[in-house]
This record gives structure tokens, sequence and C-alpha cells, in this order.
């Protein structure tokens, strides 16, 4: 069995603690890889290191730092089929899942490299005369990235590349599922010429490298993507040590069909948003929220069209729906639904069960949809996180939105119609931080915000222009000219 090891200051190393863990292939349960089980003693040698390299990489011109990730991207580009494939073995997701995991690193490095001559301040008129105003960024420090595992490759990108291309210096605690993922990771970046202890590899549980590494006081920033549990966790813990905190922590995204909707385009697209990655998205469709007029008709498309899909190996072609990541999120799911069969009385039309495809013996779910849900139920409000959807019915317009707004998330949302009065109101009036129209709930292409509202996030936004505000602080700057000592607020 191969052993990998963390990666601190420019080496590879054993963890402290002498422990490790194994990472499952979760279609067939078979090891991936032995890592190390890190402890509070490894996340502070991370740490430091990551302090010590801070002043030099700060210091680096940002196009200078940029190029770096510019060559990541190129690496990425080369090695896109092997670490797709790994993302496909590791976490689950079907190849061409897989693969677009990778592509989207790609791309978002691409993108971020061009900040490296932007990384843009402004420049605005001054109150007063021979006077100079403006801002610039500047990097904050130590920064702690908790990415999750549906995305082991591309998360890690949105985080880390910004927090890079801004000065920052990081430590990097992945998900305990997809941690080879990580190493592969991490290795671009080093083949890319990145400089020792500016960015740093700690492997091992939430309980032994997360909470340390976010209590820890020299780390002056964390960005976390998981549940609304330790995301809160991570609010209040950084909010008494006055430290920033970027957090996206979950969905329950609908997507409205109304009745003069493209009903083929419209099924599509639900299929993709529910099943796709098994569910196991922050932006997954777990609710359809279908107009009165065509709610059996859709149902009955939905049902046809979901008892087609094909469970299986995911680097199978021929597969559309892939494992559940782990053991433990298989219980959550089929909890869920034995929930919304016994407690919430919801009409479980098909799936419902645990699924083992012939000669595997992994983690799979059925593609389960409950009709007749209400927005009181619990399957209709809480996160599921797996191949689980809910159709209800609305009576309008109004009413759909109102369903659709009527949970504590407010990640991506969908709306199907050819009115264009509707799909404007839509955008208005629904509150969450994407909304498509007659497209499924999906993430943000890599140049544009991505984050949620009430309880998805702390309004923070990833990917796009906003991502710098995320790993930068803003510093104002004044030059006065005058050569007299000039007090502003209209005193002589």
């Amino acid at each position: 069995m191969t052993e990998y090891f963390n990666y601190i200051n420019g080496k590879w190393v054993k963890s402290l603690s002498k422990k490790t863990f194994v990472s499952l292939n979760p279609t067939n349960k078979k090891i991936i890889g032995k890592f190390q089980r890190s402890n509070k003693q490894d996340v502070e040698k991370a740490v430091r290191a990551a302090k010590d390299a801070f002043d030099s990489w700060k210091n680096t011109p940002a196009p200078r730092r940029a190029d770096i990730l510019l060559k990541a991207a190129q690496i990425l580009k080369e090695r896109k089929k092997e670490i797709g494939t790994l993302v496909s073995r590791e976490m689950g997701k079907v190849l061409k899942e897989g693969l677009g995991d990778v592509q989207e690193a790609i791309d978002f490095f691409e993108y971020i490299a061009g900040e490296g001559r932007r990384l843009f301040g402004r420049t605005t008129p001054s109150e007063l005369p021979d006077k100079f105003a403006m801002t610039f960024h500047i990097p904050i420090g130590v920064c702690g990235i908790i990415p999750p595992w549906n995305f082991p490759i591309a998360i890690p990108a949105w985080k880390i590349a910004p927090a890079l291309v801004c000065g920052n210096t990081v430590v990097f605690k992945p998900a305990s599922d997809t941690p080879l993922c990580a190493v592969r990771f991490v290795e671009v970046l080093e083949k890319a010429g990145l400089p020792k202890g500016v960015l740093n590899l700690v492997t091992g549980s939430g309980t032994e490298v997360g909470v340390p590494l976010v209590e820890h006081p020299d780390v002056k920033m964390i960005s976390f993507t998981g549940s609304l549990k330790t995301g809160k966790f991570i609010a209040s813990t950084c909010a008494a040590l006055m430290k920033r905190t970027g957090l996206e922590l979950g969905g329950k995204n609908a997507i409205i069909v109304m009745d003069d909707a493209n009903l083929d385009s419209a099924l599509e697209g639900v299929i993709w948003g529910a099943f796709g990655t098994a569910g196991q998205r922050c932006t997954a469709t777990s609710r359809v929220i279908v107009h009165e007029k065509i709610y059996s008709k859709f149902e009955k498309m939905l049902l046809k069209r979901t008892k087609a899909l094909r469970l299986g190996d995911p680097l199978d072609k021929s597969i559309d729906v892939g494992p559940i990541v782990n053991e433990k999120q298989l219980e959550r799911i089929n909890g869920y639904v034995i929930l919304g069969k016994m407690k919430d009385k919801a009409k479980l039309l098909i799936g419902g069960c645990k699924y083992t495809p012939r000669a595997y013996d992994g983690f799979f779910y059925k593609p389960t949809i409950f009709s007749n849900v209400t927005k009181e139920m619990t399957i209709a409000k809480e996160e599921i996180f797996g191949p689980v959807l809910c159709l209800m019915k609305a009576k309008d317009l109004d009413d759909a939105i109102e369903i659709c707004n009527s949970i504590e998330y407010g990640l991506s949302s969908a709306i199907y119609t050819t009115n264009i009065t509707s799909a404007f109101k839509a955008i208005e009036k629904i509150n969450t931080g994407l909304t498509y129209v007659n497209s499924s709930t999906i993430g943000s292409e890599v140049h544009l915000p991505f984050g949620g509202t009430k309880h998805t996030g702390n309004g923070t936004r990833e990917a796009g222009w906003s991502c710098l505000n995320e790993f930068s602080e803003e510093k104002t700057i004044y030059i006065d000219y005058s050569g007299k000592l000039q007090k502003a607020q209209g005193i002589d």
C-alpha cells in the first residue's frame, strides 16, 4: 500500500503522530492509499512554515506570483486525464464530471493568473485641493483552507489560487475522503515553482487538524466549504479571535417549472441537477416546483427518465450515476428517505433504497423521487446531499417563488419559462445568490461570483472578481501635496 505524506515547508514529511488513515474507492471499497493522520503539532509546523514564508511571498510582485499559477494551469492540462480519473476513483463522480472538475481548476487558474496584472484598486477625487486619494489590495497573512470532498480539485483551486495571487501563504487541510486528490493538487503547484512554505498540506480529521487550524492565532483567515453546523462553529470561533472567514455552507436548491416551459428542456435540467454527482453538490436540485397545470404530465416524464438512469462504476462511460462518497453519507441519505416516508408521509415514486450494482461492493443509492411534497416537510427543508428529489406543486408563479424562498438556504435556483415577465420576476424575487433561466441549478462560471444568501454563507463570494475581496484587505492611501496641513470634515 502506497503511503502519502504531508507537505510542509517544501518537503513531503510524515506526521509527528506516527498514525495514518486510508482512503477508499467508494465504488468497490478498495484502498487507494495510506495518509498521515496529523495532529496539532503538525498544524503548528505548517503554520510556522507559512508564517516564515509570508514576507518573501508578499513582496514577490503580483505578476510573478501569477506566472506560477498560469504554469500550474498548463501542468493541469497535461495531467487532466490522470487527475480526472483519480477524482472519479476517489470521490465517485462519473468520469466526464471528474474531468470537468479538473477543467474547472484549469479555467480558474488561467482566470486568476490575469489578476496578477490587475488587482485593481480605485482612485477618487479628494474633498480637498492638492490631495490624491486611492486604494489597493494588501494580503491578509496565513490563510487556512478547508474545502469539501465533492469537488476535490476545483474548490481547492477556487480558494488557494486567489489566496496566493493576493500574496497570502496557505495551510491546506483537505477532506479526508479525497486526500490523494489534494496530494496531486499540491504536486502541480510544487512543480509550477511555488516557493517552499507558501503552500502547506496537512491531512487528517476535522477534530485533529481542522480545529487546531481554525483556532491557531497565527492563521489570520479561514475559508471553508461544508456543512452549516461546522460553519457555525468556525464562524463563532473566528469571531472570538477577530479572524476573517469565508463560508460556503449548503443549499436546498429549487427549479421552478412553469406551465409555458419547454418540458423536454426542463426535464434534462432536473435530471442533471438532481442526480449528477449522485446529488452530492451544494448546487444540486433537491426541489422541483411545478405548476399545477402540468404537474401530472411532468411527473410521468420525470419518472420515465429516472428509471433509465444507469448506476455503476464511474469510470464506465455508459454509467450515469456513481456511488455515494462513503458509508456514513449513505446512511444519512437513507435516514432522510425513511423520514420522508414515515414522518412526512410523502409519496415515494422511485428509488428509496441502497443498491449494489453487479460486481461492485460500494456505496450506491438509487435515484429517489418523492411526490406530493409540501414546504412544511423535513425532506423539503433540510439538505440531504444525495440523489433525493422532492416534487412540489404550485398554483402560480407567486406561489412557486414563495415555496422556493421558504427554506433557510439561498444558493442556486432556476426557472423554466418562455415568458420574459415570469423570468424577470423570478430573478427579482427569488432570494438566492444565483438564478438561472432555462437551465439547471449549477454553479458559476469561473469569472463570475459564486455564493449564496441566508444560511448558505456569510456573504463572501468565491470566483470572479469578488474572490479577491475574500483574500485581501483594502488599504486607503492619501497623498497631500499642498505643502500645509489640511484638516478634513470642514475644519478651517
